[in-house]
């Protein structure tokens, strides 16, 4: 047996990272991997993964609880402790060989952290895992084999994990649970408020005092009716306005306190709000325009029939007078 198979067989007896700084850890477990929260993947293509990785021509970090997910995005530090400088597939599961720098000497030595968590990309409909992104030193492992995931940080291809990390803690904070919590603990914690909702409409619905609530239908009849009965109100106040108006106006111009030239003005002003008053003030202060002349069905003076030179001729051949004329006439 040789030192790479011996290295394999240490890391397999184990759970966690002892012993000192081991140079190959196992990433990704063979076949079906479940976590502690009960989701799953299928790490069917092992291959697929590390050809992934050696296409991208970059070694994989390993940080200090997925730093380099959540934090260097965010422009803030995230220092690794150790680089993935190459995978291997080893009876269907993913290990690599780790370069360790001082730091990660140190907290893996000196058992500050005793877990690894891969960061890895999935298919969404299948649960295939794809390829690898970074891997985390962290204390809350998720899988139960050596290989560790921390939970709530694996995200599917193509989506930032910290944005799923970040949807997870909203969504744990907004049902009233840590951030440690599950997601089976939240899936409960969900359904219950969806009873408790539901129990509270029930509730609500048949203690309802009737005399504060009346059923919808009726509220839209009786706003109708009401709607209706204001718009015919609104004509009657139009036409008994209209009404007056035309009568005021009528008893100014016989009263010669307005002239028609003058009409359509003072409809227009009777019109405004509190106009058909203010025009009874104007026609009780204004003189009128001219008295009544007293000529009606009088004829002027010297009216009557007129005669020419002829006429006038005639007459005196006659012996008759103009007013013997006109008084026959």
């Amino acid at each position: 047996m040789n030192r790479r198979e011996n290295e394999q067989q240490v890391a397999l007896n184990g759970a966690e990272l002892t012993g000192g700084v081991p140079g190959w850890v196992e990433l990704v477990p063979a076949g079906k991997v479940t976590g502690r929260d009960g989701r799953g993947w299928e790490n069917g293509n092992p291959q697929a993964v590390i050809e992934r990785f050696l296409n991208s021509g970059v070694d994989l970090p390993i940080d200090v609880e997925h730093a380099t997910e959540l934090k260097a995005p965010k422009g803030e530090p995230a220092p690794a402790a150790g680089w993935v400088k190459g995978l291997e597939a080893r009876d269907g599961a993913i290990w690599g060989r780790v370069e360790w720098n001082q730091t990660g000497q140190d907290l893996v030595g000196g058992k500050a952290y005793r877990y690894l968590s891969p960061v890895i990309l999935y298919d969404r409909k299948s649960g295939e895992i794809a390829g690898l992104t970074s891997v985390g030193l962290t204390n809350r492992p998720n899988l139960h084999l050596s290989a560790l995931n921390q939970q709530g940080e694996s995200s599917p291809q193509g989506q930032d994990p910290e944005e799923n990390s970040m949807d997870m803690k909203v969504l744990l904070a907004a049902v009233g649970l840590p951030e440690t919590a599950t997601e089976a603990e939240a899936l409960n914690a969900i359904g219950k408020l969806k009873s408790d909702l539901a129990s509270a409409a029930n509730s609500s619905a048949a203690s309802a005092d009737l005399a504060k609530f009346v059923p919808r239908g009726d509220y839209d009849a009786a706003l109708a009716r009401a709607t209706n009965a204001e718009a015919v109100l609104a004509e009657q106040k139009r036409i008994a306005l209209e009404t007056a108006i035309n009568s005021e106006i009528e008893l100014a111009l016989k009263a010669g306190k307005i002239i028609p030239a003058t009409v359509d003005y003072h409809k227009a002003q009777c019109q405004q709000e509190g106009g058909l008053d203010r025009f009874k003030e104007y026609v009780a202060a204004v003189p009128a325009m001219g008295g009544p002349s007293g000529l009606d069905g009088k004829e002027p003076e010297g009216a009557g029939m007129a005669m020419n030179a002829e006429e006038a001729q005639i007459a005196a051949m006659f012996g008759n007078s103009v007013e013997d004329l006109r008084k026959y006439s």
